[in-house]
């Protein structure tokens, strides 16, 4: 059990060091998106992860350690993604999706992380790890319902041309006829 407890502790300063780095990074985000569902879901997303900060700070006081940060070198590669989105200016669509890759990043972290703290009895450990992997999910989640109902569709009528091709309308006259 001794190796899993530093397994679990060196993720968890892992993670902890990934919830300072998304902190840092969100407001950029929130200030490059455009639809207000999308600045509004992120904003409240910053509040919950200062809350995350402070759940893995008591999961360290539960196992009797001192908080500390190892360098979330994950996260810092799709951070770096998500701010050449952000300077290519390649649109809420695209920044969702930068977003959507941390969550699932943090999903998987947290998941493991609660399974071992139970495989360690430390039940409490698992309900602060489980409430986080939860707000996680949901995250996730509310990124993809404004994907697909907001941002999504309006970039596609963006995108679509004014005027139809004549091979275009020629394919849909045929199928209407069949």
């Amino acid at each position: 059990m001794n190796a899993l407890r530093e397994t679990f502790l060196d993720e968890l300063r892992d993670i902890y060091d990934s919830e300072h780095q998304i902190v840092k990074a969100l407001p950029e985000l929130i200030d490059a998106a455009t639809h207000e569902e999308l600045k509004s879901g992120l904003q409240e997303h910053l509040e919950e992860t200062q809350d995350h900060i402070k759940r893995v700070e008591q999961v360290f006081e539960i196992f009797d350690e001192t908080p500390k940060r190892k360098k979330c070198k994950g996260t810092a590669g799709l951070l770096e993604e998500g701010a050449e989105v952000i300077e290519e200016e390649l649109g809420d669509a695209a920044l969702i999706a930068a977003a959507q890759k941390v969550e699932h990043y943090e999903i998987a972290a947290y998941g493991s992380l609660s399974a071992w703290a139970r495989l360690l009895d430390k039940e409490e450990a698992v309900e602060l790890l489980d409430a986080t992997l939860n707000e996680e999910k949901q995250a996730d989640s509310k990124l993809t319902e404004v994907a697909e109902n907001v941002v999504n569709p309006e970039e596609n009528e963006e995108s679509e041309e004014p005027e139809e091709s004549p091979a275009k309308a020629s394919r849909q006259k045929s199928s209407s006829r069949k």
